[in-house]
């Protein structure tokens, strides 16, 4: 992945893409991504996220917008590990991550808006590769997402690097 990745986007896509809005902060190991979007829309439960990291991610983009709660971690490492080794390029969660330091040694992108010790609840609700909101951008199943510590932008179109 290069230097600086969505400065890069942005001088070659300009309007094209959309910016998500500041605040989410990198976690994982790796601090950039450039992938196609899985969505999913749950509020303090996760069960989505583990079916979800359990399959092939294919180089994919899990986004997870969990309703920007800041009361319950949607993630941890025994699932960053799962999507990790089943090949999802990133993790996006508008929402709570735990375990950062775990998450951090391992090579994967995560961003979230920050942490919190709690787990979530696993009653199975929740919505998958429907439209989601995050940080004041809509982003649909199979939009393209980039991010790095710069910001996350998104787009209908496929990104192109060089």
């Amino acid at each position: 992945m290069i230097q600086d990745l969505t400065p890069e986007l942005c001088d070659r896509y300009g309007d094209a893409l959309s910016v998500l809005e500041p605040g989410l902060k990198s976690f994982g190991g790796q601090s950039s991504f450039l992938g196609q979007a899985v969505t999913i829309k749950a509020f303090e439960d996760n069960s989505l996220v583990r079916e979800f990291v359990s399959q092939p991610g294919q180089g994919r983009v899990l986004v997870v917008d969990g309703g920007a709660s800041m009361r319950r971690a949607m993630l941890g490492d025994m699932l960053a590990e799962k999507a990790l080794n089943n090949g999802w390029q990133a993790i996006l969660i508008h929402g709570c991550i735990r375990d950062c330091e775990a998450i951090s040694q391992m090579p994967i992108a995560v961003f979230a808006l920050g942490t919190h010790p709690m787990k979530t609840e696993k009653l199975g609700a929740g919505q998958s590769q429907v439209p989601v909101t995050v940080q004041g951008c809509l982003i649909k199943p199979d939009d393209w997402v980039a991010g790095d510590p710069n910001g996350v932008v998104t787009s209908a179109s496929s990104l192109v690097i060089e």
